[in-house]
């Protein structure tokens, strides 16, 4: 009812349509309620209530409000496609597209209907479809850059790089200063492998949008990818500045002040990452939370939360790809597949390839490794190639991988990346193969209900770590990582020629700079201290990391010149280099791991700490396995005495050397023909239980 001082319904709606055009959704949505007491039977009211309340994200009552105008007003199109958009809002895309395609047949081409209807389809992951719904809308309304640009992003879904590069280019024909356009085809440059020019594309958006948080953490990723760190951190510091609780945002500027050396405000950072992790507030990247000093509870409740968001985000692409399995024939060979980005000379190449050489002529395993990235025509990517069956997939997007995986009939797939690197979950959160396992590159568990097995060993989880893991545990009775036994230890240069004193210890830490954390720094720092004339042999950083460092030995009472930088060398030449190394010191929470065993190969001792979770334990492992458990200390007083003394003492370190020189050759640690019969085992037992229809279960060897 109204009376003589209610504006009528038409004042009332352009009220509540000035409220929502400058941002006061909480407003409009208040205007709109109260409108409505006074015309109930007011259809436009009903749909500008929606609108607000789907701006508001209560999507619930936004369909519930907007499906009232559609009662009130069922052939208004503008109302159908309002409806269509919450239902798509609140994850109903399956009924959105039902009732478009109802409004299409009442008004058959109207370009609004398509477009939302476009939308809801690729919602539901339907990107053929919705390619063509836009296509068609794009005949009613040739000069709407929005409709352009979703065509360019249904393209780009489907692999269409090319494609979906013209249509963002028609986009931004039609209006040169669409943000989004620009954001959309750094997408596109960035999938091509042009991270500068996706750069650019990225600060383009945000010039244009300097509100919108996701351009400076885009324009980041892709600056980071161009090996431009600092300018990538400055950009994740904006994009915090507008959105302080973006958990990836913080989490990759965490990381690069790691990988910088830039320590001021490492603590703060970390607490906050932290707090986010801990009281759920923000989605943390798992493999950004194994630098920090957390326990194994915590890094698995963040992968978990992580390998949440993912399910829920390719949910609607799985239930479209419905993969099924073809059950193998009791006596075929087990083809076991093995999707990394390090396939070259890279950690996880270098580590793999002796042993799938040791398999490649076992007629009981048909072996297939996954590339996704480009062939660098290194002598790793040959190798790995005579092997076993290589594909490049290097330029197919995740959906298009896991439907590849999946044509090639995987019965067991190993994940080699995790969330590390070119982070494979989105890939297989898509479950191409029946049987999927972590190992090797993720040094934890993924929290994902897509992966069935974790392998590992006794050392670096325990009986006591159990809990700490969602996978199925599968253990090796040796270190679960393989090595290289075949690689070439190049004739060194001189002490001097590498920039070492002729006299003195040389402790070396080649590990990344990420991992040396300012404990692990100070922990150094007090070895070089009671070890007169000694020195400290680090790989070096990125961007005036090393001056930092040096800076950093200055403000600890030492001179810096007893830092000494060792470059990006090729492998066989970085590997010559530890001739000169006396002993290396690892660091905590995350120890060496690839360079630990390269270390142990050369013939240089390593001495760690043994940590609290998988990534601090590796290099345990790895001693334990040569018989050289001692190197091992329990806690940070013991690691420093030991390094303190064996540092004093070079015949102990020479024994340590000619020990080492021993096991090259009689360590099962580096018997890749016997880790290649374990593996084996594992594959086997794996293989049993699916083929006979039994669930996983945790088997050690």
């Amino acid at each position: 009812m109204t009376d003589l001082f209610t504006p009528d319904s038409k004042a009332l709606a352009q009220q509540i349509i000035e409220t929502i055009e400058r941002g006061a959704s909480g407003d409009a949505e208040q205007l709109a309620a109260q409108a409505r007491t006074h015309y109930p039977d007011d259809a436009e009211l009903a749909r500008l209530h929606g609108i607000a309340l789907m701006q508001l994200e209560r999507h619930a009552d936004a369909v519930a409000a907007l499906e009232q105008a559609a009662q009130l007003a069922p052939d208004s199109i503008e109302v159908q496609c309002n409806l269509g958009s919450a239902q798509v809002a609140s994850g109903d895309a399956d009924n959105a597209i039902e009732r478009l395609r109802a409004a299409l047949r009442k008004a058959p081409g109207h370009p609004a209907v398509l477009l939302t209807l476009g939308n809801a389809l690729m919602a539901a992951a339907r990107y053929q479809n919705a390619r063509e719904s836009y296509a068609m809308a794009t005949h009613g309304a040739p000069g709407h850059p929005g409709l352009r640009l979703n065509l360019a992003a249904a393209e780009l879904e489907l692999g269409n790089v090319d494609q979906a590069r013209v249509h963002a280019d028609e986009a931004l024909e039609l209006h040169p200063r669409f943000d989004a356009a620009y954001a959309l085809r750094g997408r596109i440059l960035q999938s091509q492998g042009q991270p500068a020019q996706a750069t650019e594309s990225w600060l383009l958006a945000e010039r244009l949008s300097p509100q919108n948080p996701q351009y400076p953490f885009a324009a980041g990723q892709s600056l980071e990818d161009d090996g431009k760190l600092a300018a990538a951190a400055e950009a994740y510091e904006r994009a915090l500045r507008l959105n302080p609780h973006d958990g990836p945002a913080l989490g990759q500027l965490l990381f690069l002040r790691r990988r910088l050396c830039q320590w001021h405000d490492l603590d703060d950072l970390s607490a906050r990452l932290q707090r986010a992790a801990a009281d759920g507030s923000a989605v943390v990247s798992p493999f950004v939370m194994l630098s920090e000093d957390v326990d194994a509870e915590r890094q698995l409740q963040c992968a978990k939360a992580y390998a949440a968001s993912i399910e829920q985000q390719v949910a609607p692409l799985r239930k479209q790809q419905a993969f099924t399995y073809a059950k193998p024939a009791p006596d075929a060979p087990i083809r076991v597949g093995f999707v990394a980005d390090g396939f070259n000379e890279h950690a996880t190449g270098l580590l793999v390839v002796a042993m799938l050489e040791a398999l490649a002529t076992d007629d009981e395993l048909d072996l297939h490794l996954f590339a996704t990235t480009r062939d660098d025509g290194g002598p790793i990517r040959k190798r790995l190639a005579s092997a076993a069956t290589l594909h490049d997939v290097s330029a197919l997007n995740h959906a298009q991988v896991a439907q590849r995986l999946h044509d090639t009939g995987m019965e067991i797939l190993f994940d080699l990346n995790g969330y590390s690197g070119h982070d494979n979950g989105e890939m297989f959160a898509l479950r191409p193969a029946p049987v999927q396992v972590n190992w090797l590159a993720y040094p934890g568990s993924t929290g994902a209900p897509w992966m069935d097995y974790l392998l590992a060993d006794e050392v670096v989880l325990p009986d006591t770590a159990r809990a700490t893991v969602s996978e199925k545990l599968m253990r090796l009775p040796r270190c679960y990582q393989p090595n290289d036994n075949t690689r070439a230890v190049a004739e060194p240069p001189s002490r001097a020629e590498c920039g070492l004193p002729e006299q003195g210890t040389v402790f070396a830490c080649f590990n990344n700079s990420y991992k040396l954390n300012p404990a692990a720094f100070a922990r150094l720092m007090l070895v070089l201290q009671q070890v007169p004339g000694s020195v400290l042999w680090l790989l070096s950083g990125p961007e005036g990391a090393d001056e930092r460092l040096r800076n950093a030995a200055r403000a600890a009472g030492l001179e810096p010149e007893r830092l000494v930088f060792l470059p990006r060398l090729p492998h066989a030449d970085y590997l010559s280099r530890y001739v000169h190394a006396d002993l290396f010191l690892d660091t905590l929470p995350y120890n060496a791991h690839t360079t630990a065993s390269d270390a142990l190969w050369a013939g240089c001792p390593v001495l760690t700490c043994m940590g609290r979770t998988f990534a601090g334990r590796v290099a345990s492992s790895l001693l334990q396995q040569l018989g050289l458990p001692e190197l091992a200390c329990e806690d940070e007083e013991s690691f420093i005495a030991m390094a303190t003394q064996l540092g004093n003492d070079g015949e102990a370190l020479a024994t340590l050397r000619q020990h080492l020189s021993l096991q090259r050759s009689q360590s099962p640690l580096f018997d890749m023909r016997g880790f290649a019969a374990d593996f084996k085992r594992a594959v086997q037992a794996m293989s049993a239980r699916y083929r006979i229809g039994r669930k996983p279960v945790d088997l050690d060897l």
